[in-house]
């Protein structure tokens, strides 16, 4: 089977394990219908976006006598999960590819465990140490897409290979909103976040500059001494911002 073209086989024994399973595998749709049909859920979807998720291997439409694609409602299906993956956990395509080998093989995608979420004066936040989901920031922070959108594209945070975001980003994402309130949009705080990586880079080279780094207790030892380097470091940096404000206010 594997030297007969897409084209030679009946589209309900290509990839005769896939997902999802019970659903109509009768090609029916050009390309240009299913993209209108995904309009609606995903914006954004092109053409090219859908021919890109089959150079990826994420998809295998049918492919007529003339090599039109013909997509049918189990691909309109898989495409949504693929995109919604892409929208509601920032996941990349890798990990999406090995979910979806993963419910090729008969195995079932639970919903991913939701971060323990505690009050601290009024505030709900996460542990530190734990990440959360796309939804979940969105649920915690009331943070629409496009705000959170722009804080990953800016830089203020970064989702990781998995789609999630560290505890910290509930209070960055509540801060922006906060800004966005007095007009200041987050595309401005770019200026932020370098600041904030170079302090970094200041901490590292400090931590790094120490000798016998590989002894017992040095990794504890230069944890707390870089967090005591980023306390006094912010404290300084909010001092020197206040009396610059109060300059400009002179």
């Amino acid at each position: 089977m594997s030297n007969l073209s897409t084209a030679a086989l009946p589209h309900d024994e290509i990839g005769p394990g896939t997902w999802p399973r019970g659903v109509d595998r009768t090609p029916k749709y050009s390309i240009g219908v299913l993209v209108g049909l995904l309009k609606e859920e995903f914006p954004a979807t092109t053409v090219s976006k859908i021919r890109f998720l089959e150079d990826q291997g994420l998809v295998k439409p049918f492919r007529t006598g003339s090599g039109y694609r013909k997509y049918s409602p189990a691909d309109l299906e898989r495409i949504r999960f693929i995109l919604a993956q892409q929208r509601d956990s920032y996941a990349p395509l890798k990990i999406i590819h090995e979910q979806l080998e993963a419910l090729d093989g008969g195995y079932d995608i639970g919903p991913e465990p939701a971060a323990r979420l505690v009050s601290s004066e009024g505030e709900v936040v996460v542990p530190q140490g734990q990440s959360v989901t796309l939804r979940t920031l969105r649920e915690v922070t009331g943070a629409p897409s496009d705000i959170i959108e722009e804080c990953v594209r800016v830089g203020l945070i970064h989702p990781d290979l998995g789609g999630r975001f560290p505890a910290r980003a509930v209070k960055v994402v509540t801060l922006v909103q906060k800004l966005g309130e007095s007009g200041v949009q987050a595309r401005s705080l770019r200026g932020v976040r370098v600041s904030a990586d170079r302090c970094a880079d200041l901490v590292e080279r400090v931590i790094t500059s120490r000798e016998n780094r590989s002894r017992p207790g040095d990794r504890e030892r230069n944890r707390s001494q870089a967090e005591q380097l980023s306390e006094n470091i912010s404290d300084l940096h909010n001092e020197i911002f206040v009396l610059a404000v109060a300059a400009l206010l002179e």
